[in-house]
């Protein structure tokens, strides 16, 4: 999974990239610090996998992992050559997901680029931008699709009016995943690689002056919240300044000042739930003596396309998958106790996998 973190000048876009990553990226109090999109791989965080690695004995333990990208401070006119311009509008394309960082909280030893913080203001900037860019690539697709109808394939006919269906949503400045496709539409749209057609988190931060406050409370955060609602998007409320203090800390350290401050989870751990959330996608896991692993995979797969993840020969020789639980092998201690009382289940080719399924893969080449 790789992510696009993106958002205005000075709004804590790369304070946050760099807690998360701590991958070091620039961050400072000028628009621009960041020249090329700086990449962090982040193991995303499961506590299942250090009690399974320790009820196997484990050597190894290989977490799911997540790709960041944190890409250059778009402003107004990005999309025109402003700013560093469209150079980095083609780095977002590449994503599954974007995290759009918005400022909430006023500061005035932190200029804003607008010299002001008005949180939707500075999301329709961003989402302007972006779909700006896509009319543009609309348009060219457009096009090439109207010369392609003098051919006299109708496929050709059927692309112009999807196209022009896009090309309009767009030119009334609303991005592409507020609107509806067929399957067969989907599949299609995916292939022009639209940047407003990506699933987005809204990232709202906060000061840390008001940090463990009930969030609802906070006017900002309110704002940003029902503008993702009204566009089926989702949002998680952070302070990018206390994250990175976080990230600095060892593992019990950095949970006793969570409690300190009043919350269940960082901030990470936020992102990462909202991340699998947005985009369907759940773990299962494997384990024994040599490695306990954790396997990212939409839901909705069935175990042989699960067992493809592991290796294509899985996937082609796949004869069943003995699953257990998680719970019920944690409970149980071990998977041959497991499989004494009945608890593993041995399931086909139409299995749908679970989050948390425990599996041995059965196969033959």
């Amino acid at each position: 999974m790789k992510l696009g973190v993106v958002g205005l000048p000075n709004v804590g876009k790369s304070t946050l990239f760099n807690a998360i990553t701590h991958a070091g990226a620039m961050a400072a109090n000028f628009p621009f610090c960041t020249i090329e999109p700086n990449v962090g791989v982040v193991a995303v965080p499961d506590e299942r996998l250090d009690k399974l690695a320790k009820l196997y004995d484990c050597k190894k333990i290989v977490p799911a992992t997540i790709e960041f990208v944190d890409i250059a401070g778009l402003v107004k006119g990005a999309s025109k050559g402003e700013g560093l311009g469209n150079k980095f509008l083609s780095h977002i394309r590449e994503v599954d997901a974007i995290v759009h960082v918005v400022r909430c909280f006023e500061d005035d030893n932190i200029t804003h680029v607008e010299d002001s913080v008005s949180p939707i203001r500075d999301i329709q900037i961003i989402n302007l931008e972006l779909i700006l860019a896509d009319i543009e690539s609309v348009e060219k697709q457009l096009n090439k699709a109207r010369n392609m109808i003098k051919t006299g394939d109708k496929k050709y006919q059927v692309e112009v009016e999807l196209l022009e269906r896009i090309y309009n949503h767009l030119t009334s400045e609303k991005p592409v995943r507020t609107m509806t496709f067929s399957e067969e539409e989907k599949d299609y749209v995916k292939g022009l690689f639209l940047i407003s057609s990506k699933p987005v988190i809204y990232c709202a931060n906060i000061s840390e002056s008001v940090m463990g406050e009930d969030e609802n409370d906070n006017e900002l955060v309110k704002l940003v919240k029902d503008f993702a609602n009204a566009e089926n998007s989702e949002t998680i409320v952070i302070c990018a300044k206390t994250e990175e203090e976080l990230s600095m800390l060892e593992p019990e350290e950095a949970k006793e000042f969570l409690v300190e401050l009043g919350l269940n989870e960082s901030g990470l751990n936020k992102l990462v739930k909202a991340s699998y959330r947005l985009l369907g996608l759940m773990s299962f896991l494997t384990a024994g003596k040599p490695e306990t692993r954790a396997w990212t995979i939409k839901i909705g797969t069935k175990a042989p396309q699960a067992a493809g993840k592991i290796h294509t020969d899985f996937e082609r020789g796949f004869i069943r998958a003995e699953i257990v639980d998680y719970e019920t092998l944690i409970e149980l201690g071990s998977f041959n106790t497991a499989k004494e009382k009945g608890k593993v289940r041995s399931e086909g080719k139409d299995y749908v996998m679970r989050d948390g399924d425990v599996v041995l893969f059965r196969f033959n080449v």
